[in-house]
C-alpha cells in the first residue's frame, strides 16, 4: 500500500513538473524592459499588459497592497517631448496636496543618473486627479485619496522616456525597493 501510494505521489509530482516547467521558471522571472540598449528585468510580481492606448510605451499591473482598494499601474512612455521641468510639473498638477500643506510640501525631485544618463526621479503623494482619457476634453478626472505617484523623466541615449508608478499609497510604499532596484539595474 505504502509503495502505491509513494508511485502515485511521485507520477503525480513529475506529471506536475513536466506540464509546467516553463511557466513555473516565468512565474520566477520579470519582464526585461529595454531604455536604448539599457536593460533591467522588473519585479516578477509587476503583469505585464497590453498598452491601453498608442502613447504607451509598455505598462505593467503593480498587485495592491494587503488592505488597499486598488491595483497600482506602472506606465512607461517613449519619445514624448517637454523638459524634465515640465514634465514633473505637469505630473505634480496631477495631486492635491492635504488641506494645509503644498503640493511642494509633500513631493520631492531628485536628480540621478542611468547608466551616465540624466534622469528626474518624483515621488509626490496627495489625492491623484485620475482621467481616464486625459486628452478628451470631455473626460472628467475623479479624485483618489491617499495616492502616490514614482515618476522618473529619463533622458537616454536616444529618446527621452516618462515611467510612472501611480496608486495607492500603500501599494507603491510596498512596490518601491522592486521599482528603484528595476530601474537602478539599467545597464
Amino acid at each position: 500500500m505504502h509503495t502505491l501510494l509513494r508511485g502515485l505521489a511521485l507520477a503525480f509530482l513529475v506529471a506536475a513538473v513536466g506540464c509546467y516547467p516553463a511557466e513555473a521558471q516565468d512565474a520566477k522571472k520579470g519582464t526585461v524592459v529595454e531604455f536604448d540598449n539599457l536593460k533591467s528585468t522588473t519585479p516578477a510580481t509587476w503583469k505585464s499588459e497590453e498598452p491601453t492606448n498608442k502613447m504607451r510605451y509598455m505598462q505593467f499591473k503593480v498587485v495592491k497592497a494587503a488592505g488597499d482598494k486598488d491595483d497600482a499601474e506602472l506606465i512607461i512612455f517613449k519619445g514624448l517631448g517637454g523638459s524634465a521641468e515640465q514634465n514633473i510639473d505637469r505630473w505634480k498638477k496631477t495631486f492635491t496636496p492635504p488641506e494645509g500643506k503644498k503640493i511642494d510640501d509633500v513631493a520631492k525631485v531628485t536628480k540621478i543618473e542611468v547608466g551616465k544618463h540624466p534622469a528626474h526621479y518624483l515621488d509626490v503623494t496627495g489625492t491623484y486627479m485620475f482621467n481616464p482619457q486625459p486628452f478628451n476634453p470631455q473626460s472628467k478626472a475623479e479624485p483618489r485619496e491617499n495616492y502616490r505617484m514614482l515618476a522618473i523623466h529619463f533622458e537616454g541615449p536616444e529618446n527621452v522616456y516618462h515611467i510612472r508608478l501611480t496608486g495607492p499609497a500603500k501599494t507603491i510604499e510596498a512596490a518601491k525597493k522592486g521599482f528603484d532596484d528595476w530601474f537602478n539595474g539599467m545597464k
